[in-house]
């Protein structure tokens, strides 16, 4: 059967990230909502983004615009240009890459601004799970479930995209369209910087199993359990996100930065190695 996840939640977090930005629109904001859209999962390694001009149509900005964002974001080794027929601008396998920038873009983020994100991403959410648990059937449910039964052993660029997909479908099981679609535009703007969890198991698989209880409440109609499971696990991402915006703007530069992203999951890695021995 086929799932909203499967056929849906790339379009919408496509739709949403490349909502249009208006006059405003500059090189940066455009190089932002790209980068967004690959920490989402909408786009991911090896897939091509749309045309400059199909960018350009989207984002309501020049197409001279969109090329210099593009070039900006080659630079950075985020994406490689191909020529010919089936050229274009693809995702660049250089994770490292991608990290950087959203590392740096919670460094630049004032804690205030962070901590109310999480607010706004929180209000959102929990009013979606809220009216899942009064609208949502029980072979939405099992879909969802196994989707997140699937995701649990992925590893955490495939699992990021896939639990962005659950948290997508149970959104829309709210079956509110302004919330779905406010709920997929903040998402949108959190994902990069929850992102910057995926490496820590122990954070990973406290999101996994929030979503799980999140989930079995809304099977079970509980709205204040679903509202619950929601609510500690944002906070406590964002409790994760301002402890390691410190730790990186305890030493700014270049190499200390990659070595605190490097750092994340080391402790998890050395124990997986002793159960392997």
């Amino acid at each position: 059967m086929g799932t909203i996840a499967e056929h849906s939640a790339p379009s919408r977090l496509r739709t949403a990230a490349f909502a249009p930005i208006g006059e405003e629109g500059r090189t940066e904001q455009v190089a932002s909502r790209i980068v967004q859209a690959i920490s989402a999962g909408a786009f991911i390694e090896g897939e091509r983004l749309p045309s400059e001009t199909e960018l350009s149509a989207l984002l309501g900005v020049a197409v001279v615009t969109v090329r210099e964002a593009l070039g900006a974001l080659r630079h950075r080794g985020l994406i490689e240009t191909r020529r010919g027929r089936n050229g274009g601008s693809f995702v660049s396998t250089s994770r490292g890459s991608v990290e950087e920038v959203n590392a740096r873009a919670l460094m630049g983020m004032p804690r205030v601004a962070l901590a109310d994100l999480g607010v706004h991403y929180e209000v959102i959410a929990s009013a979606c799970a809220e009216y899942a648990c009064k609208r949502a059937t029980s072979d939405e449910l099992s879909v969802v479930l196994g989707l997140i039964g699937e995701a649990r052993e992925l590893p955490p660029e495939a699992w990021r995209r896939r639990i962005t997909e659950v948290q997508l479908e149970l959104a829309a099981l709210s079956q509110s369209v302004r919330l779905t679609n406010e709920h997929v535009q903040v998402q949108t703007e959190f994902t990069p910087l929850l992102a910057l969890q995926d490496p820590d198991r122990e954070a990973r698989m406290a999101t996994h199993d929030a979503l799980l209880a999140q989930t079995e409440a809304t099977r079970a109609g509980d709205v204040p359990a679903a509202r619950a499971a929601v609510r500690e696990s944002i906070r406590a991402s964002v409790r994760w996100l301002v402890r390691f915006r410190g730790e990186l703007l305890a030493d700014p530069r270049e190499p200390a930065i990659r070595a605190t992203l490097d750092a994340r999951g080391a402790a998890d890695r050395g124990r997986a190695a002793l159960e392997e021995e």
